[in-house]
């Protein structure tokens, strides 16, 4: 199928040069997508990929506690992808109020990353619409504070924005002007809400991610928030209860791919392609998120039959234990706060695990000492490499 432009580029003029803008045309694509059996089987993969991970919530005991950390994920590999250099373990030790490897303005943004996804998940079950107005507060939470403050956060831009160069004349990609914003999000929001059609939940999410990332609607933050609002569809929209998906995994390892294809969407109208390239991310990051989830409750449920081999003192080890599910980088301190021990059983617990080869000090000093759930943590950092980082 030929498609053309899908929109169209507007003259800009600035002090000191001239250049063209696109604003995308209304979704959804016109004409419509050619659903080939081989696009429409990646779609129903995807969908039962879905559907397996969701259903780790029911199938797997203390599914719950892996929320904690899957959500940290995703939000460490988003803001990755943004070029910020923070681990899982930065990020938990700062949650911590403990000081990370890295400059803490870097833990501090994955750090509210995670706040805005749990304030729109929390207005989502809160009956609240998926709309432009929540978007903008959670966007305001991602920006709230440090690096983005002085980015007006919350509200849409009122000047105009580019993507790569040194100035829109020189930029890959030059997002519609301010002036053609309220027209975009107004049609971006319909969409959202079916309007003027329905749009299939799985689909609506894949054409909504280039939509918004074309529409660049805010001054900075529009990666991170695009990507969460898949998250927040898939909510919206009853296909994952919770947000266990850590798709910035796929955009992560297939970055070139995904930028080039967001560009042949604008250009050429190939939406095909770009769903082939979603369905796919889905079942990969779905199937490696419930095999990792599979492994981590394997591999706690034959820790906790070791510990509780101990004797008298099973019952607080294996609280610690529970705890460190859901938190496997953690203090003495937190671990106390969080069961209600006294320090003293903490300490002789801790140790306990330290004997067992289940958990390992991650400093050596007698006051504010951090604990690694090691192997926990093994696995939730596969494919979260930093570059010249040790």
């Amino acid at each position: 199928m030929k498609r053309t432009l899908q929109g169209h580029y507007v003259k800009v003029a600035v002090p000191g040069e001239a250049f063209r803008a696109f604003v995308p045309a209304p979704l959804p694509p016109r004409p419509a997508i050619d659903w080939s059996p081989a696009l429409r089987g990646r779609f129903d993969e995807a969908l039962v990929a879905l559907g397996r991970l969701d259903a780790v919530t029911d199938l797997l005991p203390n599914a719950g506690l892996l929320l904690y950390s899957f959500v940290r994920k995703e939000a460490v590999l988003s803001s990755m992808i943004e070029g910020t250099q923070s681990s899982l373990a930065d990020l938990m030790l700062f949650e911590l109020d403990e000081q990370p490897g890295v400059p803490v303005e870097d833990a501090r943004e994955v750090s509210r990353y995670v706040a805005a996804l749990e304030h729109g998940l929390a207005r989502l079950r809160g009956g609240f619409p998926l709309a432009l107005r929540l978007l903008c507060e959670m966007h305001q939470i991602l920006l709230d504070d440090g690096r983005g403050s002085r980015l007006t956060p919350g509200e849409f831009r009122r000047t105009q924005v580019w993507i790569g160069g040194t100035r829109p004349g020189n930029a890959v990609f030059v997002p519609p002007p301010a002036n053609e914003l309220d027209e975009c999000l107004k049609h971006f929001e319909r969409f959202l809400h079916d309007e003027p059609e329905p749009t299939p939940p799985l689909v609506k999410a894949a054409l909504a991610h280039v939509q918004f990332e074309t529409i660049h609607p805010f001054l900075d933050g529009n990666g991170r928030l695009g990507r969460l609002l898949i998250a927040l569809q898939l909510a919206a929209n009853g296909l994952m209860r919770e947000p266990l998906l850590y798709l910035s995994l796929y955009f992560k390892e297939h970055r070139r791919t995904y930028y080039e294809l967001l560009n042949e969407v604008r250009l050429s109208g190939d939406w095909e392609r770009w769903l082939e390239y979603f369905a796919d991310a889905v079942v990969a990051s779905a199937t490696e998120a419930a095999s990792s989830a599979k492994r981590l409750l394997d591999m706690a449920s034959d820790d906790g039959r070791r510990i509780e081999g101990l004797g008298r003192a099973a019952a607080s080890v294996l609280a610690i234990h529970r705890v460190l599910q859901r938190q496997p980088i953690a203090t003495a301190a937190s671990i106390a706060a969080a069961t209600r021990l006294t320090p003293a059983t903490v300490n002789r617990s801790l140790a306990h695990l330290e004997r067992l080869g289940i958990v390992a000090e991650l400093t050596r000093k007698q006051r504010g000492r951090v604990f690694s759930y090691v192997r926990y943590v093994g696995i939730l950092n596969e494919g979260m490499d930093l570059p010249g980082r040790r």
